[in-house]
């Protein structure tokens, strides 16, 4: 599976990493992304998410069905 968290869509970004001589060359920067079960009320069901940790402070703050309802809402088919 890919590096793209399943809500906020945050993937690998491209930058360089500088040298003291002010050489670049190409690296990565991965978002900080965790798998982690989350429990549907609504559906009386488990799922897991691969989620970066801004996600999950999402969903402890807005809660899981307004975040899955908002990400589907947006076109999120990994959801």
């Amino acid at each position: 599976m890919s590096r793209v968290c399943q809500i906020t869509g945050k993937r690998p970004q491209v930058g360089n990493n500088v040298s003291h001589a002010n050489n670049k060359t190409k690296r990565k920067f991965y978002p900080n992304l965790q798998k982690k079960r989350f429990y549907i009320p609504e559906e009386d069901a488990w799922v897991t998410l691969k989620v970066s940790t801004s996600a999950i402070r999402t969903i402890n703050k807005n809660g899981i069905t307004a975040v899955l309802k908002k990400a589907r809402a947006n076109g999120n088919t990994l959801v």
